[in-house]
């Protein structure tokens, strides 16, 4: 009995179809090929895109697709390449899924900070009109800063500095 690759490999040389022509049609490296070929399933990249593979050259041979994704669902499991692929992609998903959490949980203390600094700018701006308020209305606001003597100092200085350009 022969194996999965054999078959497919005799189907396509049957057509008289080259290894070349499927990846110019398909774009599937010719190293997968080879390797579906040649049974070496565990050089294929796993899970749907092996599947992909396989459709692709079926289909560029002029194969039924489904009969050959069945075969070559059932060479793989018989190969035990499929238990190793399917574990790779549950470690991956959980991978995916911790980081996606990470990442969730980052965003969510990030929120908390942004919350905490306007809050305390809403303090910090609420007691400065508070103190402002009560100062302008008890007169000791304008003796705590000195805004005009600042002013009428800033203003003597800018006509200095224009009298030299005159």
């Amino acid at each position: 009995m022969s194996s999965f690759g054999e078959d497919l490999r005799a189907e396509r040389l049957s057509r008289g179809i080259a290894l070349e022509h499927i990846t110019e049609v398909t774009k599937i490296s010719q190293r997968h090929l080879i390797a579906l070929e040649e049974d070496k399933f565990r050089v294929l990249p796993g899970g749907i895109l092996s599947k992909g593979i396989v459709r692709g050259y079926v289909g560029a041979v002029g194969l039924d697709q489904r009969d050959w994704t069945d075969r070559f669902l059932k060479a793989s499991s018989d190969s035990g390449s499929r238990l190793e692929v399917e574990r790779d992609w549950a470690s991956f998903a959980e991978n995916v899924g911790r980081s996606r959490i990470r990442q969730h949980e980052l965003a969510a203390l990030r929120l908390r900070w942004l919350g905490a600094i306007v809050l305390l700018l809403l303090v910090a701006v609420s007691v400065f009109f508070t103190v402002r308020y009560f100062g302008v209305r008890a007169g000791w606001w304008s003796s705590l800063l000195p805004v005009h003597a600042f002013t009428a100092r800033a203003h003597s200085v800018v006509a200095h500095i224009a009298a030299w350009f005159q």
